[in-house]
């Protein structure tokens, strides 16, 4: 056990806040969630009976007291990897190790136990709780594979990161951070391009859609907007899940269409296209290349931050480390910045929830009608057991869209206004 100083004490009282901030915003919205849970929203009067608002119900106090759990056995375990001392005495065994190899270790030993205990929660998730609701349709041999596939991924991606960071530490000197900055973007532009074509395809496949009646009303529908796009496709997402969704991906001339086949199998080609013209609106608003400058931003901010705080004596200390390797600086800063982050949660989600607002709005421009949007939006949140009445407060911690009330008054909102301008 490490011993406990001004900084550590100061730093267990934030952590200590944000994650019970975290939990108890979890409670708020199950208590928020049974006072309401016996009204239909008018919205979904005639879609939604009490039969299938007690399945909703059920489903997210499922959820949320899964996530409880989870969320409380991580957190316990990230304070024993903290304050055990197993960090302090790892750094010292990899004193002799190489610079590039002593920091690969360092991280991958903490990140292989922690994977160790999020996995029997990721199976209770698959095989009980979605399993228990009828979503789950994996098999153990497809979730083993996801497994071992993500792991591999994860190891090479990240290695080749963590090794290129720590290269240009020991080389770049003090202006390191500022190529970090330009390889952590260049990375993300990158995977941008590449993932739907190198990555996505190792999890699911992909084939061209069979229904050309829609295939023929998306290409007339992003002809229309000028768009250039690679393919239209489906993916087997009923290997894995019932959940229903649709996106875009890519950039450039590497952009595609990627439908899951469970929304073909349960949507009308008015309601999928209106999904698409939403996602289009994406595109048009420049939100990918938006998000791409705001995370390229807070990366600069972070690497700058970073730069300044490995070599802070203060820091090594209270954590419990005699030496001040560069590698567990960087993993220092790392765990410093976890509460911070919950706390900027609200901004992050916000800004999401804004661009949503603003690509619903696209769509209703495109088509001329909100209509089928909000038919699939309603259709989406039956087959998917949505909560149609979260309590504001985790709407603004968790929620990257719009709750679903709220996304379809907003859209016959626009609508209305749309007309009397129209008139």
């Amino acid at each position: 056990m490490i011993p406990f100083d001004s900084l550590l004490i100061f730093y267990l009282a934030i952590y200590a806040a944000s994650s019970a901030a975290d939990v108890g915003i979890e409670k708020i919205n199950t208590i928020y969630l049974k006072k309401h849970a016996e009204d239909v929203p008018l919205g979904f009067k005639g879609l939604i009976d009490q039969e299938e608002l007690i399945k909703i119900k059920q489903y997210t106090i499922d959820k949320t007291r899964f996530n409880m759990i989870h969320a409380c056995i991580s957190k316990m375990f990230f304070l024993f990897i903290i304050l055990s001392g197993l960090l302090p005495w790892l750094a010292r065994s990899l004193s002799d190790v190489n610079f590039v190899g002593a920091g690969l270790i360092f991280f991958a030993v903490p990140g292989l136990l922690a994977a160790a205990i999020d996995l029997p929660f990721d199976y209770y998730r698959s095989f009980v709780i979605e399993e228990r609701h009828g979503f789950n349709t994996s098999t153990l041999k497809t979730w083993f594979s996801d497994l071992a596939k993500s792991l591999m991924l994860t190891a090479v991606i990240g290695s080749f990161l963590l090794a290129s960071l720590l290269l240009m530490i020991q080389y770049a000197g003090h202006v390191w951070w500022i190529w970090a900055c330009s390889v952590f973007i260049g990375f993300q532009l990158l995977m941008t391009v590449i993932h739907p074509t190198l990555i996505a395809p190792l999890f699911n496949k992909f084939t061209p859609i069979e229904d050309h009646a829609l295939t023929a009303r998306i290409k007339e529908l992003t002809g229309r907007e000028g768009l250039s796009i690679q393919g239209i496709y489906q993916m087997d997402a009923a290997r894995r899940s019932r959940h229903t969704n649709a996106y875009f991906s890519g950039l450039g001339k590497q952009k595609r269409i990627v439908l899951f086949d469970t929304l073909i199998q349960s949507h009308n080609t008015s309601e999928i296209v209106a999904v698409l013209a939403h996602e289009i609106g994406h595109l048009k608003r420049n939100h990918i290349k938006k998000n791409l400058a705001i995370t390229g931003m807070a990366s600069i901010a972070f690497f700058y931050l970073a730069s300044k705080m490995i070599t802070w004596e203060t820091m090594f200390h209270n954590f419990g480390f005699s030496d001040m390797p560069v590698y567990v600086g960087l993993f220092l800063v790392g765990v410093l910045w976890e509460p911070f982050g919950f706390c900027l949660s609200p901004l992050v989600k916000t800004v999401s929830r804004k661009f949503e607002h603003e690509a619903d709005l696209y769509c209703i421009r495109l088509l001329k009608t909100a209509d089928p949007l909000i038919k699939a939006l309603r259709k989406m949140a039956k087959e998917n057991l949505a909560n149609l009445q979260p309590h504001p407060l985790y709407v603004w911690f968790n929620y990257s869209h719009p709750p679903l009330l709220q996304r379809i008054k907003g859209l016959e909102s626009a609508t209305v206004a749309t007309d009397v301008f129209d008139a």
